[in-house]
């Protein structure tokens, strides 16, 4: 399925909710982020809304709009390499207050200061986390339509930092996001998550039993305590698994028949590392239903980048980058490989 037939003012709406949609969830999820679901319950009731002022996009955002960067930058040209030297001028570099962000990221950094490139910067104990899968969305609107060019730039991307796991989640949500960006049936999203990654892995058995869960249960709700049961992994003490957290926003996307609110507020209140969780489900749900169907209220609160994490993304505008994106996603279109 591609997207050359969208407008572009059809597709721009698509990128906005897209990269709206992850910050959203990701400042949402913020507060929750690595607490089960009942220290979630016990002290918050169920969340439906921000808890403060405060909150705001964390490191899955700005980590997004580093990689969108790339590829304004580099477009298809976009290399491992290349982004191992973007990497080391602008994360690395002495001018970033914050250098890191997971546990993935401060090891690839190591590594990158070691002399390492990728593949070898990506390898490390680390590689499975879900520091990629949160920042792909933007590869997925670049190649709205087209899931295996999503999953091959993301693959590119998340050379630097993952391997294994950590790179088939980061390739299964920029597929799914591209899919999602051509508004298609929710089966048709799914499915494209799950061709670009080997089927003998834990990605794609986590995703598969967050999907049979999700369209067995009634709404998002009922579905939370058995995702969390059947997928999270509580006995491991950090909560960045890639498949863990991808598998559940896959889970909770099902159950809420692709609609965001519900996604996004089901993530919130699942546990573990909410905050990526439900980033994924806003960018998936997002890039599918468009800038209109996410609350007003919620898109006005993170429309500029903090800076916090990555200097250089500082008063970055989401709805800007979205919108270059989708130039860039016309551009793809028109340029065939």
């Amino acid at each position: 399925m591609r997207s050359d037939g969208l407008k572009v003012n059809d597709l721009k709406n698509h990128a906005r909710g897209a990269l709206i949609g992850l910050a959203v969830g990701d400042a949402l999820g913020s507060p929750t982020e690595g607490k089960t679901p009942e220290e979630i319950q016990r002290r918050w009731g169920r969340v439906t809304d921000f808890l403060s002022e405060a909150q705001t996009g964390t490191d899955d955002t700005e980590y997004a709009l580093f990689s969108a960067r790339l590829l304004l930058r580099h477009g298809r040209g976009l290399t491992p390499e290349l982004a191992a030297q973007a990497w080391k001028d602008e994360i690395i570099s002495a001018a970033n207050e914050y250098k890191g962000a997971g546990f993935s990221e401060i090891l690839t950094i190591a590594n990158l200061q070691r002399g390492l490139m990728p593949p070898h910067s990506g390898r490390h104990l680390h590689s499975w986390s879900d520091g990629l899968a949160m920042r792909v969305a933007p590869h997925g609107i670049a190649a709205a339509g087209n899931p295996q060019l999503a999953a091959r730039l993301a693959a590119f991307d998340g050379a630097v930092s993952h391997a294994g796991e950590g790179i088939f989640c980061g390739r299964a949500v920029a597929a799914a996001v591209a899919i999602a960006m051509t508004a298609a049936p929710l089966a048709a999203i799914f499915d494209a998550a799950l061709v670009v990654i080997p089927e003998d892995s834990w990605s794609a058995r986590a995703i598969l039993q967050g999907l049979e869960i999700g369209k067995q249960s009634s709404d998002v709700w009922a579905a939370l305590e058995p995702l969390y049961h059947k997928i999270a992994c509580p006995f491991y003490h950090w909560s960045d698994l890639a498949p863990e957290a991808v598998g559940l926003a896959f889970g909770v996307l099902a159950a809420a028949r692709g609609e965001f609110e519900s996604a996004v507020l089901g993530a919130v209140n699942i546990g573990r590392d909410t905050d990526t969780i439900a980033a994924i489900a806003g960018a998936i749900a997002g890039a599918r239903v468009g800038l209109q169907k996410i609350p007003v209220a919620w898109a006005e609160r993170i429309g500029v980048a903090k800076g916090n994490c990555i200097k250089t993304v500082k008063a970055m505008r989401l709805l800007e980058v979205a919108d270059a994106l989708t130039m860039l996603a016309k551009n793809f279109q028109e340029t065939p490989e």
